[in-house]
C-alpha cells in the first residue's frame, strides 16, 4: 500500500533563547486570523517509501514549494509513480529508489517514462543509456543479412556509442543527435584540410583516412532512426523518436566523371579525383586490359568480362560453371559472393532485376573460352587435389577467390600501369558508358546492369565521354546568324 503522505509549511527562523530552528511552529507562518502567511516560509511534503523486508524505514522529503497546490501536485505525482508497481513490492522499491535519488529542486521522473520502463521490463531504478539500449537492440534483431548486421554494428560501435552512448535514452534529444552530425562534419573538414596541406607530416598523419560522405551519413542516420523507432513502438521506452527532426545533406549518387587530360593533370598536381566515381576513356580501358593481360593473365579474363558486360565484383566471383553458356553466348546472374568483414558470404543477387541473363558478344566469348582452356591446364596440373567448387572463376589451385583479393590486385595493377585511378566497381560504370555511346538505349543498359529502375541507370551510369560530344558542341551556335561571321 502506498502511504498518503503529508504536507507541511516551514521556515528557517530560530528561537532567540535556544538558537534552534522553529520550522513548522514559527508564529509568522500564519496571519492573525489563522490563515497561512504567503510571504513567509515555504511548503514541503514527506512520503513514506516502500522498503524490502527487514530494512529500515525510508521517507521521501521534498521542500521549497511556493504554494500548497504545487506541493500537493508533486506529492500526488510521486504517489502515482509508486502506484505503477501495483502489488509488486520489488518494483515499488525500485521506483522508490528513483524518487529518493532526485535531489531537491530536480523534477521527479515523468510518469509515462517510468511506465514505459515497467512495461519493457527494464529496472526502474537503473537508467538505460543510449549505448546500452543500442547494444541490446542489435543483439535482439532477427532475420537480417550478415552484411546488414555488420553495418548496424559498425555504426553503433564507431559513431553512435562514442557520441551518444552515455546519454540516458529517455533524455536523448534531437539536439544531441544534431550535435553528433555536426561533429562528424567538423571531422570531415579536418581530414580534407589535412590532405590538402602543404605540410608532408600533416598529410602523412591522415594518410588513408577518408571523410565520411553524405550517403554514409544517411546510412548512419537510418540505423539510429530504426533503433529509436523500435524504442518507441516495440519497447515503449520513449514517447517519440528524437531522430525524426534531423536534416542531412542529400545522399544523392555522385555523377560519374571521365578522366580527361585536364582531369588527369589536376589529379597529378593535387591527388584529388574530380568525383568519387571515375570512368576511363575507351583507350585508357584498353591500356589497362593490355597491361593486365601481360602482368596478370589469371585475373585478366575477369576484368575483361566486367568491362565488357558490367558485372558487379560479387557477381563475377559468384559465377558458376552452369551459369556460363559459351555455345549460346550468355551468362545467368543468380548469385554473388561478397565479404562481410573478411568473411566471404554466398547469397542471391540483390533484387529480382539483378537475377538476369546477359548476352555475350564474340570478343567476350573468345576471351572466356581462352580462360577455360587455361583453367583446364591448371586442373591437369593439380590432378586429384583440384577442388570441385563449381565456380567459373577460380585461383590456379582451384580454390575460390576472396572478394578483397580481387580488389587488391586490381588496385595494384592500376597503380603499376600508370593510369589515373578508378575503383574496381568503376569498371561497371565504364561498361555502361561505352554501351550508351556504342548505341545501346537506356532500357538495354538497365537490363544488362540489373537495375530495378531506369532512373537509376540514367542518373548514375551514363557519363558522357567528352570527345564523343564535340561534333555537336557548336550545334546551337551554328544556328545563330552573326554579322561578324
Amino acid at each position: 500500500m502506498t502511504s498518503e503522505g503529508s504536507i507541511t509549511k516551514r521556515c528557517g527562523c530560530k528561537d532567540p533563547a535556544t538558537g534552534k530552528r522553529l520550522n513548522s511552529v514559527c508564529p509568522k507562518l500564519r496571519r492573525s486570523g489563522g490563515s497561512w502567511n504567503p510571504s513567509h516560509g515555504s511548503w514541503g511534503y514527506q512520503l513514506e517509501l516502500p522498503v524490502p523486508p527487514g530494512r529500515s524505514r525510508r521517507v521521501l522529503r521534498r521542500s521549497g514549494f511556493d504554494d500548497r497546490d504545487a506541493t500537493r501536485a508533486e506529492l500526488d505525482h510521486a504517489r502515482s509513480l509508486l502506484a505503477l508497481a501495483g502489488d509488486d513490492t520489488g518494483l515499488a522499491v525500485q521506483i522508490g529508489e528513483v524518487l529518493q535519488a532526485c535531489k531537491n529542486g530536480i523534477p521527479l521522473p515523468d510518469r509515462d517514462t517510468v511506465a514505459a520502463r515497467v512495461r519493457a521490463g527494464v529496472p526502474a531504478s537503473a537508467p538505460t543509456t543510449t549505448g546500452q539500449y543500442l547494444t541490446e537492440w542489435l543483439a535482439a534483431r532477427r532475420g537480417l543479412s550478415p552484411k546488414t548486421i555488420r553495418g548496424y554494428g559498425d555504426h553503433i560501435r564507431s559513431y553512435l556509442i562514442p557520441h551518444l552512448g552515455d546519454i540516458p535514452l529517455q533524455s536523448l534529444r534531437t539536439s544531441h543527435i544534431q550535435a553528433m552530425f555536426t561533429a562528424l562534419d567538423a571531422r570531415n573538414e579536418q581530414i580534407r584540410a589535412a590532405r590538402a596541406s602543404n605540410e608532408p607530416v600533416t598529410r602523412q598523419r591522415f594518410r588513408g583516412v577518408r571523410p565520411m560522405g553524405a550517403s554514409s551519413m544517411i546510412r548512419l542516420y537510418a540505423t539510429l532512426r530504426v533503433a529509436l523507432n523500435d524504442a518507441v513502438r516495440r519497447s515503449r521506452l520513449i514517447p517519440h523518436n528524437p531522430a525524426l527532426g534531423i536534416e542531412l545533406e542529400s545522399g544523392a549518387r555522385p555523377k560519374a566523371r571521365v578522366w580527361t587530360p585536364k582531369a588527369i593533370e589536376q589529379w597529378k598536381a593535387s591527388g584529388q579525383r574530380p568525383s568519387p566515381v571515375m570512368v576511363w576513356r575507351p583507350e585508357q580501358a584498353g591500356q589497362f586490359l593490355d597491361y593486365a593481360q601481360k602482368h596478370d593473365a589469371v585475373l585478366y579474363p575477369m576484368f575483361e568480362l566486367i568491362l565488357h558486360r558490367g558485372l558487379r565484383r560479387g557477381e563475377a566471383i559468384g559465377l558458376r560453371d552452369f551459369d556460363v553458356d559459351l555455345n549460346e553466348a550468355y551468362l545467368s546472374i543468380v548469385q554473388q559472393i561478397t565479404a562481410v568483414g573478411y568473411t566471404p558470404i554466398t547469397r542471391k543477387v540483390k533484387s529480382d532485376a539483378g537475377d538476369r541473363i546477359i548476352p555475350l558478344g564474340p570478343a567476350t566469348v573468345a576471351g572466356l573460352t581462352a580462360y577455360l582452356d587455361m583453367r583446364n591446364r591448371w586442373q591437369q596440373v593439380s590432378g586429384d587435389t583440384w577442388p570441385n567448387t563449381g565456380l567459373f572463376f577460380v585461383r590456379p589451385n582451384g580454390q575460390p577467390w576472396h572478394p578483397q583479393a580481387i580488389s587488391g590486385r586490381f588496385d595494384y595493377l592500376v597503380t603499376k600501369s600508370g593510369l589515373p585511378p578508378v575503383r574496381l566497381h568503376d569498371l561497371r560504370h565504364c561498361a555502361a558508358t561505352y554501351l550508351r555511346h556504342g548505341g545501346a538505349d537506356l532500357k538495354e543498359i538497365q537490363e544488362v546492369l540489373g537495375h530495378s529502375t531506369i532512373g537509376l541507370t540514367s542518373d548514375t551510369y551514363t557519363s558522357v565521354i567528352l570527345e564523343l560530344r564535340r561534333p555537336n558542341a557548336d550545334a546551337a551556335a551554328n544556328l545563330i546568324p552573326r554579322e561578324a561571321a
